[in-house]
């Protein structure tokens, strides 16, 4: 694959966070659906394994993984966690998307 997805370290962090909560492995799902108020919106699960098919990256010992439907939407984006005064929450940071949403969470191509 060409373009790689890049998990940050303040994600990463994040990510194992929950998942030493929630007793799980630290695997991030990023995937995208239909909707949101652009088109598509992205969607984030704890997973407890990749598939055989994933694309994943490594950040300080957590594994972001995006099926490859996925993938063609989100090829080279940085997955970041950014806390401010509005909330904390995981960003896409998506060179694909030509439009995207304020809140972020969903986007257009």
């Amino acid at each position: 694959m060409a373009e790689t997805l890049t998990l940050t370290p303040s994600a990463a962090k994040r990510v194992a966070a929950i998942a030493e909560k929630q007793s799980k492995p630290a695997l991030l799902r990023l995937s995208v659906e239909g909707g949101g108020c652009s088109g598509f919106q992205y969607k984030f699960d704890l997973a407890e394994a990749a598939e055989a098919d994933d694309i994943v990256s490594e950040t300080e010992g957590v594994r972001l993984v995006v099926d490859p439907i996925s993938l063609d939407l989100v090829a080279g984006s940085t997955v970041d966690f950014v806390e401010s005064l509005g909330g904390a929450a995981f960003r896409v940071e998506n060179p694909n998307a030509a439009a995207g949403c304020g809140c972020g969470s969903s986007f257009g191509i």
